[in-house]
């Protein structure tokens, strides 16, 4: 049994450390630390009595922690910052949530043309030739689209935004894509 469990580990592990091998530059290793990092932030995130963690998404390259998203307060969005900064490993954090106050809930209806608006939007990402959609992440809130997330090249992050801006529904777009920072 013992054998059995050993070898399907390995071949779990394998198949793990494969998949990111074909990730660029980054090894294995760095992979596997950044979504350490991410998860120690969403679960830090969900712990915290002000933030409402479902609402912000969590992205991390090469330790630094890119949050987006959006958040009713200001006291919100800078605590998210903050309970991420605290997180050990974090070398920065880019807080690139959006506050967008409500004063009341939005309808099902409202929810149901934002999701909508998200699928055409990364339907739109992927068909494009120059925007790896699997690096970028949609989030919609009344018709404002957020892109988040690393991408290799500012071309990629002006073609992305362009791209969401010309999906039919969109009342604008928050470009909040970075480019992935060179290796050293």
């Amino acid at each position: 049994m013992k054998r059995i469990f050993a070898a399907m580990w390995t071949l779990a592990l394998a198949a793990v450390l494969a998949g990111c091998a074909g990730m660029g530059e980054r090894t294995a290793g760095e992979t596997i630390d950044d979504s350490v990092l991410t998860g120690r932030v969403k679960a830090a995130l969900t712990d915290d009595e002000v933030t409402k963690a479902r609402d912000i998404k969590v992205q991390t390259y090469q330790g630094i922690v890119q949050l987006s998203g959006f958040a009713n307060t200001n006291e919100e969005k800078s605590r998210a910052g903050e309970v991420a900064r605290n997180i050990e490993g974090v070398k920065e954090v880019r807080n690139d949530i959006e506050v967008q106050s409500r004063t009341a809930e939005r309808s099902a209806g409202e929810v149901v043309d934002d999701g909508v608006i998200t699928a055409r939007v990364k339907a739109a990402l992927i068909d494009n030739p120059t925007t790896k959609a699997r690096q970028i992440n949609v989030d919609t809130r009344g018709g404002v689209v957020q892109l988040q997330g690393f991408v290799d090249t500012n071309e990629e992050k002006m073609q992305a935004g362009q791209v969401a801006r010309s999906v039919s529904g969109v009342q604008s777009v928050q470009n909040d894509l970075e480019v992935k920072p060179s290796q050293q």
